[in-house]
């Protein structure tokens, strides 16, 4: 029996000789391709329910991440064009002509790389918690990012143990070790976590990553070529990828839309999820004014 690849549930096919996992939740003609971050987060932090509401949501497992299969040169290798050819695969087996796709941080850098190198494969490409560069000058501005959440969060009994995990995360190499530090630093990543914990204490003890090297990204250029119909999504407390980037992105990519979410860090997709559906919903339906 023949199997819908936009069925929902979890599917796998074979890319480049290794298995590529993915995952369909929602409803809705529209096909939105998500990919996470990291590198090497696992893909279920970035469920989005309200946005399966209206659009069939197809969550990736990037090669080399969770239950998808490793490169021979694993950690090492994986490379945003290896990345790309995967997309190329999955979008092929899905039956679909074009799709959106969304990258959240890692996976933004993904997205937009495919956006400019396969134009006619999208719809249009969804740029959340992005960045135009890595290396010392987003360092900078990440750090000038953590002290204003130290700040924000002085005297909180909490604090030297997320900035430990923060200061150990360049170091690790390990995946258990690593997720140990991800769910360490989670507080960092969340606006105002410890006033809505609560809300977010299990996504905190789930979230799990599978330690991969990145490339450097250096894609001004790139950007301000983009010919694909964007939208540019960011949390105003974000501490990797924030307002500032955005806006510069935003700058960059000629007819593109931008969000700011008011009251979100890195997970504005559970911090303000109505607000974050409207912007993806509206951007992928062509609705709300959205061109």
């Amino acid at each position: 029996m023949t199997i819908d690849p936009l069925s929902a549930g979890a599917h796998e096919l074979v890319t480049g000789g290794l298995t590529q996992r993915y995952h369909v939740h929602g409803q809705g003609d529209e096909v939105l391709v998500a990919v996470p971050g990291g590198p090497g987060v696992h893909w279920e932090y970035l469920r989005m329910p309200e946005v399966e509401q209206h659009v069939t949501v197809v969550h990736v497992e990037p090669v080399g991440t969770g239950g998808s299969g490793r490169l021979p040169a694993h950690p090492r290798g994986y490379t945003r064009e290896v990345y790309a050819e995967a997309l190329d695969n999955l979008i092929d087996h899905l039956g679909r002509e074009r799709v959106h796709l969304l990258g959240h941080s890692h996976g933004g850098f993904v997205a937009q790389y495919y956006a400019a190198s396969r134009p006619s494969r999208l719809a249009g490409v969804i740029l959340y918690d992005s960045s135009p560069v890595t290396g010392p000058e987003q360092g900078a501005e990440s750090m000038r990012q953590v002290e204003q959440f130290i700040a924000r969060n002085a005297g909180n009994p909490e604090l030297p143990a997320v900035l430990e995990a923060l200061q150990s995360v360049g170091s690790i190499t390990d995946d258990t070790e690593l997720t140990a530090a991800l769910r360490g630093l989670f507080p960092a990543y969340v606006a105002d976590y410890w006033k809505r914990e609560p809300e977010f204490a299990a996504l905190r003890e789930q979230v799990s990553v599978t330690y991969i090297e990145a490339d450097l990204v250096q894609d001004r250029e790139l950007l301000a070529g983009l010919t694909v119909p964007a939208l540019v999504l960011a949390g105003r407390y974000d501490v990797i990828c924030g307002e500032r980037w955005a806006r510069e992105i935003h700058s960059l990519v000629a007819g593109s839309r931008l969000v700011i979410l008011e009251e979100s860090g890195h997970m504005g997709h559970i911090e303000e999820p109505a607000a974050f559906a409207a912007a993806v919903t509206g951007f992928v339906t062509r609705r709300h004014g959205v061109s």
